[in-house]
């Protein structure tokens, strides 16, 4: 279906985030996930600053759902679980917050720092189980390089 080269996009993205800043590698984050994957039509991140709850942060895509409670949609669940949330169809899902009518699976991978939820990194696609398990672990590879490259505060305390 799609071969993708995760090891090279995570150097790749490790020399793009040239900057300690949150919020510009959050973006280049995001720009660079949106144009190096086919078949997305949203790459954004989710940020906890308020408990139990995310508010959405720097994104690729259509204006986006904001704000996103824990106890609801496939980012909720991510949230709430700080587990990676792999679906194939979003509308087999009950709670799901459809924020674009076309997004058919999706892809959420918290961040999580010392233990603390700080955001999670959403991937939405129009193709319905556009997500593999080689996605996942390649996706979770660049939220850890995203991690490690940037001083992420801390929201809530």
């Amino acid at each position: 279906m799609h071969s993708v080269d995760y090891a090279l996009l995570n150097r790749q993205l490790n020399a793009l985030l040239d900057t300690r800043d949150w919020l510009t590698n959050s973006a280049q984050t995001c720009a660079f996930i949106y144009h190096a994957l086919d078949d997305l039509n949203w790459v954004g991140v989710y940020l906890q600053r308020q408990p139990s709850q995310l508010c959405l942060g720097p994104f690729q895509g259509k204006p986006a759902c904001h704000p996103i409670p824990f106890s609801k949609g496939v980012c909720g669940a991510a949230a709430r679980q700080k587990a990676t949330q792999r679906v194939d169809d979003v509308h087999a899902i009950a709670d799901h917050i459809a924020c674009d009518a076309d997004s058919r699976s999706e892809l959420v991978v918290p961040i999580v720092i010392d233990g603390h939820l700080w955001g999670v990194l959403d991937l939405d696609s129009p193709q319905l189980a556009r997500f593999s398990q080689e996605d996942q672990a390649g996706i979770e590879a660049l939220v850890a390089t995203f991690i490690r490259q940037t001083d992420l505060p801390r929201f809530i305390h």
